[in-house]
């Protein structure tokens, strides 16, 4: 028979999907850190925990075939113990434990301490804003709340999130000197709705309030936000960005799309003459702000006219940045009623239509900042380059600044002046002054 190895464990996190899963990731591995235990991000270790996503069709294919992955090591004695967390394993727990039962345990998003009881850890309660940050050491994600209350037809993150749930500004202001304590010099706040922030709390939004408390951390340059929702955006939040140096003039702005007919069956509670009013607003109150957008093609009913709306919208408004994505048919939303009329093909031809011309509007837009000086933080070195972004970049998604390694010396996490030589649709070059 086996014996129980004497070697101590060391835990392996690996995580899928979007920031909001880095963030949890971080916090468990936090967790496990203060119950002494050796952790690690996506290197070797006996035990695996699989932080999963579940949100489109290609999210779900990559979640499942890293499970496959790994249990497949453990058949080889590779590892010890593989368990699976995580929104792919909060919405699937019963189809997953039945078509891959070699794994140890599934666990929901709301079950860390269940997760870590079966890791042989106490969840610690009074650790708030501890975390084992995977990011640069420069920037971190600072989750400001969690779940939706918002009722789009097409997403699934309610099933795998629940409600709305605002942390508290004062833990958020902690959270925030403790990372600013680490070295961290910029928040990117996430949420699945920054717009709604507060309301369950204090009953009524407190975004602004929020980034004004946040703005009096020491240690921090930069606050950038992400994921607010077009309906409900308390405008002060701009009177803010205007006046405080430390938010960065940028937002992101998931609109999703912009025919009437599709918004309406959407239920994104708004109509394109209210969003285009909105967005002139933005640009109104902080003309130099930077908009970035997602967009869906191929909903269900989408016809042909109301594609060429959404990509003659695109045309005029100009987005600095835009993602745009083909529509994925999910399951137990109400848009699963729907028939998912749009060819696979179609919907293809259409995402990469607006993607062609966002490039170009990205180009042209790029080339109005050479000859322009921009402060830059760097992230990283990356062969002969040193890689930055300016307070209009977020990481990972936007434009990047590159700075000859060669004649310059930086360090990871140094904010530089930098003057723009030459442009590309989504890269700048620049020279530190």
């Amino acid at each position: 028979m086996r014996t129980k190895t004497l070697k101590k464990n060391k835990i392996n996190v690996v995580t899928l999907g979007c920031s909001k899963n880095v963030y949890d990731s971080e916090v468990l591995m936090g967790q496990l850190k203060a119950n002494h235990k050796e952790v690690v991000h996506e290197e070797e270790g006996n035990v695996v925990v699989i932080n999963t996503c579940g949100f489109i069709a290609n999210a779900k294919e990559e979640s499942v075939n890293t499970i496959l992955e790994y249990v497949q090591k453990k058949e080889q004695g590779v590892v010890d113990k593989v368990f699976v967390t995580g929104c792919l394993s909060e919405r699937y727990k019963p189809d997953l434990q039945k078509e891959i039962p070699d794994v140890d345990q599934y666990f929901g998003t709301t079950e860390l301490p269940r997760l870590l009881k079966a890791l042989g850890a106490d969840y610690k309660h009074e650790l708030i804003g501890e975390r084992l940050t995977t990011t640069p050491k420069n920037y971190a994600y600072l989750k400001i709340a969690e779940g939706c209350d918002r009722p789009c037809s097409f997403c699934a993150i309610p099933l795998m999130r629940g409600k709305h749930k605002s942390t508290p500004i004062e833990s958020l202001v902690t959270e925030a000197e403790k990372l600013a304590a680490d070295g961290v010099k910029e928040l990117v706040l996430i949420a699945q709705d920054l717009t709604y922030y507060g309301l369950d709390l204090y009953k009524e939004r407190k975004l602004a309030d929020l980034l004004r408390a946040l703005v009096k951390v020491e240690g921090i340059e930069w606050i950038r936000l992400h994921y607010a929702f077009p309906t409900g955006f308390p405008m002060e939040v701009l009177e803010v960005m205007k006046q405080e140096p430390k938010i960065c003039k940028y937002i992101d702005i998931p609109l999703q799309h912009i025919a009437d007919p599709i918004l309406k069956s959407m239920r994104r509670g708004t109509t394109k003459a209210k969003t285009t009013k909105l967005l002139k607003e933005f640009r109104a109150a902080v003309p130099e702000m930077t908009i970035r957008t997602t967009l869906i093609v191929g909903y269900p009913g989408e016809t042909q006219e109301d594609y060429e709306t959404l990509r003659d919208w695109v045309k005029e408004m100009r987005f600095e940045r835009l993602g745009c994505f083909t529509y994925s048919h999910e399951e137990n939303t109400h848009a699963y009623t729907l028939e998912d009329d749009v060819p696979e093909e179609v919907k293809m031809e259409r995402a990469n239509e607006i993607m062609e011309i966002q490039s170009q509007i990205s180009w042209e837009l790029n080339q109005q900042k050479i000859g322009q000086e921009f402060k830059v933080v760097i992230d990283r070195k990356e062969g002969q380059y040193f890689v930055g972004r300016t307070e209009f970049d977020s990481p990972d998604v936007d434009n990047e600044v590159l700075i000859d390694a060669s004649k310059f010396y930086l360090k990871t996490g140094e904010y530089t002046r930098v003057k723009i030589y030459e442009a590309e649709d989504f890269d700048l070059y620049g020279e530190v002054i």
